[in-house]
């Protein structure tokens, strides 16, 4: 069974997208409403919690794989927990599956910003096996 996964952060980039999955998905930008994305101290990547009043703008994949999901479960670790949300893509309500973190005291008071991303930095820590694959 498939499901639509919610991304926030690095796995926005297909760069890191398609070092973590093997398939192919449509993806298309998304906002979650009712949370907040701060950078995490120390680190490249962010981490999301609920926040009433604010929103997320992210990329939503569709019908991703289960075995893909277990990937990003997988790259994702211990600090997140993959919970269902309901996002809106193109003028409409989608249900997805999205990555909460779970250490809100790790996380910095700035947002983290996609647009400051250092891509390079990210893969080279943290996708550095799967750079040949």
């Amino acid at each position: 069974m498939s499901m639509h996964v919610f991304t926030y952060g690095s796995l926005m980039f297909s760069p890191v997208w398609e070092r973590v999955v093997r398939g192919s998905y449509e993806a298309e930008p998304a906002v979650l409403s009712g949370h907040v994305r701060h950078a995490i101290l120390g680190e490249t990547y962010p981490g999301m919690i609920a926040s009433p009043g604010s929103e997320v703008a992210g990329m939503l994949y569709r019908g991703v794989s289960d075995a893909d999901v277990a990937a990003l479960d997988a790259f994702e670790g211990v600090e997140y927990r993959r919970v269902a949300v309901q996002v809106a893509a193109g003028g409409r309500p989608v249900e997805a599956q999205t990555y909460l973190y779970l250490m809100p005291d790790r996380l910095s008071a700035d947002p983290w910003v996609p647009e400051r991303f250092e891509m390079a930095r990210f893969l080279g820590t943290y996708c550095v096996d799967k750079l040949g694959s």
